[in-house]
């Protein structure tokens, strides 16, 4: 994951894990399927990258496209 600065403090953010009450990790949706399993209503998912900035708090979410 490529290093991010907080939009308000200016210093980097850092890497964070994200949980759902479960324990599981978050997943995003990030569009419809091609083929049989589109038609079905399946969609695309990606997993989700956190960071915290270290000085005020903020958290962002960012999809791994890659």
């Amino acid at each position: 994951m490529e290093q991010r600065r907080c939009p308000d403090c200016g210093v980097p953010m850092e890497p964070t894990s994200l949980r759902s009450n479960g324990g599981f990790g978050l997943v995003i949706d990030t569009g419809k399927r091609d083929g049989m399993l589109g038609k079905l209503g399946l969609t695309e998912a990606a997993s989700v990258d956190a960071v915290c900035c270290p000085e005020c708090g903020l958290v962002r979410l960012y999809a791994d496209l890659d």
